[in-house]
């Protein structure tokens, strides 16, 4: 048994970020200016969508995005219609779908494959109906999820979807990056997290209208760009409540000396990722998530199914390899209590799903040892 625990998950801070968060921190400007914008701007090349707002937190990425789906038009007061309903799936992190509760609407649940996680297409089209404003779909470890399918069943019906992409920083779908196929798709910078800015988010949009709104939105409802001829923007109208999501620069500055290495990150996830499909495609008891074969994940996670998946996990752990559920449904959670329903895709994800360490710290030597001790306990 080796000494040290393989962490499942692992803070990456570039050795890079010394010496222009120090200038940040000193410069005076510490809120959201400059470094933002830098920030913004590496990301906005990469994705090559430049319909981009930085944010404090991915979970503010989503509150913006159902707000404005729930509300499509200016809106210029808060309630709660009582009617309206988000499409969205239980197994994820319930930050995916509490936002859906602080906009007032209804969480109805699709089911989800029992493999992949990934929400099923066909039970959002079964679930529409008149009062039905958005679907939210989550690529779970960065696997997509049919984008395209889910995209065109809410369009037909006059929806807007919601990519929560927490854990897919560098993703791709047919070819494209991450944030170019949805109304709105969110990143998550948390601390572990591919890229961290310690904490953010991004949301990304399709329309110039959203992402016009969006950038209001995020600071108050303020127009941030006016700076000439009036006293600190105190004349300035504000046409529509907004909220304190914005990134500030010293967030900005760790964010973007991290980014400069999420190739490498992505390639150690992936390599790693590619080992244990080969070393578990024969084991008897364990079954392998299929990456899609129209993406390329970014194996934020590299999740098994397996049947005695709480004795594996405590296996596991005494053999010093961290191993995790790292979601559990959500909606047995009080607070969703009366959207519950019978999911049975959810049921049997939820009871076999396990991850095992996979990140851009695990050596050869890592994986060949949990690979081992996996396939040796699995059942």
């Amino acid at each position: 048994m080796i000494e040290k625990t393989i962490p499942l998950f692992k803070v990456y801070v570039s050795n890079d970020v010394d010496e222009p968060l120090l200038e940040t921190i000193h410069s005076g400007w510490i809120g959201e200016g400059p470094r933002v914008q830098e920030f913004e701007a590496s990301l906005k090349a990469y994705a090559g969508n430049d319909k981009l707002v930085t944010l404090n937190s991915g979970t503010s990425g989503l509150h913006l995005a159902y707000h404005m789906a729930l509300h499509p038009n200016d809106y210029k007061g808060y309630y709660n219609s009582n009617t309206d309903e988000i499409i969205s799936t239980p197994i994820t992190c319930t930050a995916t779908n509490t936002p859906i509760l602080s906009n007032g609407a209804k969480i109805v649940w699709a089911d989800v494959d029992p493999i992949t996680g990934s929400i099923s297409s066909e039970d959002i089209e079964r679930k529409i109906t008149k009062n039905t404003k958005a679907v939210t779909m989550v690529h779970w470890g960065g696997n997509p999820c049919d984008i395209d399918k889910i995209n065109k069943i809410a369009h037909d019906a006059g929806i807007k979807t919601v990519e929560d992409g927490a854990h897919s920083m560098g993703m791709e779908y047919k070819g494209q990056k991450f944030g170019n196929h949805s109304d709105f798709s969110m990143n998550s910078l948390q601390a572990i997290k591919h890229i961290t800015s310690v904490d953010g988010g991004l949301l990304w949009m399709k329309s110039e209208k959203d992402f016009e709104r969006a950038k209001l939105l995020k600071w108050y409802g303020i127009d941030r760009t006016i700076r000439e001829g009036i006293d600190l923007r105190c004349e300035v109208d504000v046409p529509e409540a907004g909220y304190k999501f914005h990134m500030n620069d010293v967030c900005a500055v760790i964010g973007n000396a991290n980014f400069k290495h999420l190739s490498e990150i992505l390639s150690k996830h992936r390599e790693n990722a590619k080992f244990y499909d080969e070393a578990f495609k024969d084991a008897a008891n364990i079954t392998i998530v299929p990456e899609n074969p129209d993406g390329k994940s970014a194996y934020w996670l590299y999740t098994i199914h397996v049947n005695n998946r709480d004795e594996l996990m405590s296996k596991l752990k005494e053999l010093n390899i961290m191993a995790s559920k790292v979601h559990a449904r959500n909606d047995t959670h009080s607070m969703f209590a009366e959207f519950r329903t019978n999911l049975p895709g959810v049921e049997q994800f939820n009871k076999t799903h396990l991850c095992i360490p996979v990140g851009w710290w695990v050596t050869k030597e890592d994986r060949e040892y949990i690979a081992e001790q996996v396939i040796k306990y699995a059942r």
